[in-house]
């Protein structure tokens, strides 16, 4: 996406060696590759997405790093998630929706104990929460989702079930914008909504435009 943020890459800002804080990062990011590498396609393309919303919300550099390093690790529960379901996602049994959404909490465990990630675990664990407080793992509602996972929220959304960035086929961007318009205030912030249209250029505006005029 042209209109998308060069992704940032500060690990200064994190307690420790900033070497050895690069080289974690870069050691889960080789984990999630070796182990399904659309996974790692789409946390690269949901760790662009948020980066641009955060941008547009105005959130400080200190923030805009926090949520692109969470973004790249926002699925790496998934590495304790057999491959056969991440595949079938959405169209999997209750017992294999069960274990694929066991990925938030398993996430936050593995990062727990690396001083470096200690405040992206929050926006990782509850990036599967929806604004109506009918998400997961904990059904926070509103306001009391992390702002940062609610970003990844929408991001993550839209590049796995609007417009995939490891599948063949792509929606017309009006399409993917409508998509998302109508789940803002149900699933979604509807300012993190705003924000990210706005950040997908003109055109999803005028799209956004049509939408409400239906």
């Amino acid at each position: 996406m042209d209109s998308m943020l060069t992704l940032l890459h500060d690990p200064g800002m994190y307690p420790g060696d900033p070497e050895t804080n690069r080289q974690t990062l870069d050691f889960f990011l080789r984990l999630i590759e070796m182990k399904n590498s659309k996974l790692y396609q789409h946390c690269y393309q949901v760790a662009n997405y948020a980066m641009s919303i955060a941008a547009k919300l105005g959130l400080p550099r200190e923030e805009l790093e926090r949520i692109r390093v969470a973004a790249l690790l926002h699925d790496i529960g998934q590495l304790t998630v057999p491959n056969a379901i991440i595949t079938k996602m959405p169209y999997v049994t209750p017992r294999e929706a069960t274990t694929y959404k066991s990925h938030c909490n398993a996430g936050s465990y593995m990062l727990e104990n690396i001083p470096c990630f200690q405040e992206i675990i929050p926006y990782i664990r509850y990036h599967h929460e929806r604004w109506d407080g009918k998400g997961y793992p904990k059904r926070l509602k509103g306001v009391n989702i992390p702002l940062g996972a609610r970003i990844l929220a929408v991001a993550n959304h839209y590049d796995r079930f609007i417009n995939p960035c490891t599948q063949n086929w792509v929606k017309t961007k009006s399409e993917a914008v409508q998509e998302l318009l109508s789940l803002s205030g149900m699933a979604f912030d509807p300012e993190v909504v705003k924000a990210f249209v706005h950040a997908l250029g003109r055109d999803a505006e005028q799209a956004a435009t049509v939408y409400r005029r239906i």
